[in-house]
Formats: structure tokens, sequence, C-alpha cells
């Protein structure tokens, strides 16, 4: 039928497709000592473990049931200084070579003030107007309360993973 909108299942990236890693140090740049951030370089990304099992066979199980599947993630570290764009490019590789219909990256800082850092639903607004997406069919699997955000400020049903992180452990 043309012009029937269609569904898509919007992931994030650190904490759902990779493992995160853990903030480490008492001196570090980061607000609260054990939480999670995103692997600086490739060697940090598989020694917390890599893409999550199963990862691209859920993919492509979800693009079968007719969803579309889109990476939506904020990566402020170029910003931040904590690693250069080809060692990001290098780990974002390892996202991109799985099954995704397209991919949503911010690259801003937290006090740029742009629409697209979660929890802004920017790059999901963006998503939907691209591929014509019904939002409120659609779902974001995410790990953390900005992915949860930007899924109620976009209207779709937001699916938050059992993380320990979550429960303040």
């Amino acid at each position: 039928m043309e012009g029937e909108k269609r569904r898509a299942v919007f992931l994030d990236r650190d904490g759902v497709i990779f493992y995160p890693v853990k903030k480490e140090g008492t001196n570090s740049a980061w607000k609260e000592k054990g939480k999670t951030r995103a692997p600086f370089s490739v060697t940090e990304l598989l020694k917390v473990g890599g893409v999550v099992p199963h990862a691209e066979a859920v993919l492509r199980s979800l693009r079968e049931r007719g969803f579309l599947t889109i990476l939506v993630t904020n990566q402020p570290d170029i910003t931040y200084g904590n690693l250069s764009r080809e060692e990001w490019e290098r780990i974002q590789a390892y996202a991109t070579a799985l099954p995704f219909d397209d991919v949503f990256v911010c690259f801003h800082g937290r006090d740029d003030g742009c629409d697209c850092k979660k929890p802004r639903p920017g790059m999901l607004l963006e998503a939907a107007h691209k591929w014509g997406i019904d939002l409120a069919t659609s779902y974001f699997v995410g790990d953390t309360e900005s992915d949860t955000g930007a899924a109620y400020a976009a209207g779709c049903k937001s699916i938050l993973i059992d993380a320990l992180y979550n429960h303040g452990l």
C-alpha cells in the first residue's frame, strides 16, 4: 500500500550492540565511578567482549519481521578529546558491519545544544522523515535514561536493557 508508514527498531550502540566499558578511577573526567562509557579503542572494545552475542541474528530477525533496524548513538568522545576520529571509525566499523538499514550518530558534546543528542529526539525524527517511519508503532532499545527519553520525546515505545548499572549497582 503506497504511503503506508514503516515500523522500525532503533538501537543504541554502547550497552546494546557493544558491551559497555566500565568507567574507572577516582581522578577520571567522569562524574560517577562505576558507570559505563563507550570504548576509546578497538583494543578496549575487544577486551570487554566487542559486539554482543547474537546481535547480527537479532537484527536479521527484526528485518525478516518487517522492521527497519536503525542504529542511533551519541558519540561525543571525539569532541571531548578521548579518541581520534580515525580510532572512532575503526571502532564504529564493528557496528556498521552489522545488518542495519541506517546509522545516525550525534558527535556533539553535552553543552552544544543540538537537537540530535539523546535524550532529544532529533536522530529519531530525522530517521522517521527519511524512511517514512511511524514512530508510534516503532521501538527504541537502549540502556540509559537518555535512550528512553529520546524514545518518549519521539513518541515511540522504549525498551530499557536490564543492565546492572540501571539498578544503581
